[in-house]
């Protein structure tokens, strides 16, 4: 082959590779996601927020939908009414749903769900916070749920839109870690492990008719560059959390993409092992956050992208606090507190890092910066299910993590929870907060709680993670924020 040949080709392996397959898709979709579901796909008994990746809102549903404004309406509850006291809520279900089984919904299944929900042995992660505060369902008629609350949760509607309160059949709730069956637009298809998850459009939808797409594949891609590759090849038609954003520049210059720049629930932080010598003095702690530079973190890992934060808020969220003043970057502060804690310097701790850019690069540059304080990190690279199984049970020292689920300050009540904060005070807090249905007085005690959670220095607060959606440009309909952790799938089309 002569040159001038070897180069036409080069340039029709480049347009081909920048065409196909994508553009030839009308009815489906490739879609990529950073981490890969585990252990399963039961959102109501597992912790990751990659399970609501793939199943909330599209294979599975709840009595209320949260939108990408985080407002709330209406799902499989056409309507609800509210007692003025806070603590019965009425909601009339839809008529004539089913299940992917052909199953029929009705009240019984609310029923069940919930009560397994709070099951003693349940591992819902909204078990204490949510479905243990429901002390009554009644179903009068098989349209009708009452739910009876033990106090007042001016949440509570929000709550009931969030993937741990999706609803299951009796018959099919079992298998839900391998075949998910719910009353979605979207049924579970295939989970080739380590590889793909594909999802089929229920032809018997309620309102299948504007539903695009007949078929979705979420793809596994981990890899930041490799998250790049796929996009550029034409192997994904898009990423709703795209992992690179060194690389945004890249795709917002080309026209073929569109690039969506917008914020998440996720609280990025350096989780510490509250229970463990020596941070279960909390003068270790503010030791460790005063060595932080969120700046310098922010720039180096996300690109100048992400807001800081100092407790376990974020900008976006009602009643937000800035407290980044109350612990700043001092690392003559940080050695004083480790000396008048009687901490001998170099300290050996352990940073436990998942798999997302986050956290790995992230990662690397708070060791570089406990190791100017005289904390020496040693980084241990785990994979997600490694890190279930090991730093999400307590198994650490520290970690980096991104928590996504919104208002999820009441993790902070769990003393067994995997950071081991126990703090009677704050328990106090939370259920004042709990028991208040006045609007600005509920905002005044989130204040608090934000203020007592940095006073307490449980954790040191890092940044708001914010979401980057990167699609080829006649794809419509990806979020480009995420008030909670799922997709509307329904929503997609070309």
């Amino acid at each position: 082959m002569t040159p001038t040949a070897r180069l036409l080709a080069a340039a029709l392996l480049a347009t081909l590779a920048a065409t196909s397959p994508a553009q030839g898709r009308k009815d489906s979709v490739v879609l990529g996601m950073v981490l890969e579901p585990a252990p399963g796909l039961d959102p109501t008994m597992a912790s990751a927020a990659a399970i609501g990746e793939v199943v909330h809102l599209s294979v599975l549903e709840g009595l209320t939908k949260i939108a990408m404004d985080g407002t709330v309406s209406p799902l499989l509850a056409e309507s609800w009414s509210v007692d003025p006291d806070g603590r019965v809520y009425s909601f009339k279900l839809r008529r004539g749903v089913k299940f992917h089984d052909g199953e029929a919904f009705d009240a019984g299944d609310v029923k069940f769900s919930f009560e397994r929900a709070k099951a003693e042995g349940s591992t819902n992660k909204a078990k204490k916070s949510v479905f243990d505060n429901i002390s009554r369902i009644e179903t009068p008629d098989p349209h009708t749920v009452i739910l009876v609350l033990e106090r007042a949760d001016g949440n509570f509607l929000f709550r009931m839109g969030e993937a741990t309160a999706a609803i299951l059949d009796p018959k099919s709730a079992a298998g839900t870690a391998t075949k998910p069956i719910g009353t979605g637009p979207f049924s579970f298809e295939d989970w080739k492990k380590g590889a793909s998850i594909t999802l089929a459009k229920n032809p018997d939808y309620r309102n299948a008719a504007a539903v695009k797409m007949k078929k979705v594949t979420w793809r596994f891609i981990s890899d930041p560059a490799a998250q790049v590759s796929a996009l550029l090849a034409g192997d994904i038609d898009g990423m709703p959390r795209f992992g690179a954003p060194q690389n945004l520049p890249q795709f917002q210059a080309d026209k073929r993409f569109t690039v969506a720049i917008g914020g998440t629930e996720g609280k990025t932080i350096v989780a510490i092992n509250n229970k463990r010598k020596p941070f279960d003095d909390v003068r270790v702690r503010r030791a460790i956050a005063a060595a932080v530079d969120r700046k310098a973190i922010v720039d180096g890992a996300l690109e100048g992208y992400g807001a800081p934060i100092g407790s376990h808020l974020v900008p976006s969220d009602a009643g937000y606090v800035d407290l980044t003043g109350a612990s700043p970057h001092d690392l003559e502060k940080a050695k004083r507190l480790l000396k008048e804690a009687g901490v001998a310097t170099p300290l050996n701790v352990t940073l436990t890092l998942p798999p997302p850019q986050y956290a790995r690069k992230g990662g690397e540059i708070v060791a570089a910066q406990l190791a100017k304080a005289g904390i020496v990190a040693k980084i241990e690279n785990v994979e997600w299910a490694q890190w279930l199984s090991g730093a999400f049970k307590g198994n650490y020292d520290l970690t980096i993590i991104s928590h996504v689920e919104p208002l999820d300050f009441d993790r902070y009540a769990d003393p067994n929870y995997y950071w081991g904060y126990d703090s009677k005070p704050f328990r106090e807090l939370l259920a004042k907060y709990n028991a208040s249905t006045d609007a600005k007085a509920r905002l005044k005690i989130v204040g608090d709680i934000q203020r007592r959670l940095a006073d307490d220095q449980v954790n040191a607060w890092l940044f708001q993670l914010p979401q980057f959606a990167v699609a080829r440009k006649p794809l419509k309909g990806l979020w480009s924020s995420s008030p909670i952790f799922a997709n509307d799938l329904a929503a997609l089309s070309w």
